[in-house]
């Protein structure tokens, strides 16, 4: 009998790239707009879609085994679960997002300090009232259903929300003066399905398998073709994750020459193996980097 994992996936704005990261990663997920439930090609788990808000509580209570959720709302749930890998993806880059102290352009507010007593707009209740307690500020912080940065300076007189580019905050001509807390996307697990192994096995095979799937994004594979007079001095320019793999061609004399490069690099390094001796160079895409 295939022992089941219970997973959770994010519902909302990491939902189409983490179904697009399962994908690359050799798991294909079938889901509509009307299920919670969607289906995979893995028999070895059982999904469901959540809100990432609640998914850190669920998974410490046991309902579900693990779940792909925001550094931000396990640290607003106070939640006590195993950290199993950091993936540091979003909706839209591959950047850190920050959760935010923000405040008119015109207002004059400059530290968080300025702010005691006033009245602050979010939706990390929680992890803002520790911000403000922790600076020993007292403030008035109250639950934000929404459209948060449209509430300065009539509604609230700062707020606290979470930012990728920042572009959100400038249309409403608001600027920042403090980083409350950094996140990015996580893997967690509850404690005791963590000390169950299989499904530890399970979850470490898949951190494996996303992990190396976003480190791909980063590497191209490479391969050309190489005399055997120019092969040390094609060697000399050309870096490797670890060795370059040499084989021997039909033609006597020559070999091919193939690794993996990082995507910066390819711009300096083909013409610098063209002038080495190198010929028939292909640069081509990668699905997995793992070491």
């Amino acid at each position: 009998m295939t022992t089941k994992l219970s997973l959770g996936l994010p519902k909302g704005s990491l939902e189409e790239s983490t179904f697009n990261l399962f994908r690359k990663a050799g798991i294909h997920i079938a889901s509509n707009s009307r299920s919670y439930y969607p289906s995979s090609d893995d028999e070895e788990l059982d999904l469901i879609l959540m809100r990432p808000q609640e998914m850190a509580r669920y998974v410490e209570q046991g309902i579900i085994d693990a779940g792909i959720t925001g550094y931000d709302w396990t640290v607003e749930n106070n939640a006590d679960v195993v950290t199993v890998c950091e993936m540091e993806y979003s909706k839209s880059t591959r950047q850190k997002c920050k959760w935010v102290l923000a405040v008119p352009e015109s207002s004059k507010f400059k530290k968080p300090e300025d702010l005691r007593n006033k009245r602050i707009a979010t939706e990390l209740v929680g992890a803002t009232k520790r911000y403000f307690k922790a600076k020993k500020v007292p403030v008035d912080v109250e639950f934000s259903w929404g459209a948060t940065e449209v509430k300065p300076p009539r509604l609230a007189d700062a707020i606290v929300e979470i930012t990728e580019t920042g572009s959100s905050l400038r249309a409403n001509n608001l600027r920042i003066i403090d980083i409350v807390l950094e996140t990015s996307t996580i893997l967690i697990a509850n404690k005791q399905s963590w000390k169950n192994p299989a499904k530890r096995r399970k979850l470490e095979n898949l951190k494996m398998l996303l992990l190396g799937t976003l480190d791909a994004e980063y590497y191209v594979g490479l391969k050309c073709n190489v005399d055997q007079a120019r092969l040390k001095d094609v060697l000399a320019v050309l870096p490797a994750l670890h060795n370059p793999t040499i084989s021997t061609l039909s033609d006597p004399g020559w070999v091919a020459v193939e690794t993996i490069i990082h995507t910066k690099e390819i711009k300096y390094l083909v013409p610098k193996l063209k002038h080495a001796g190198a010929s028939g160079i292909v640069e081509y895409h990668v699905n997995k980097v793992i070491a």
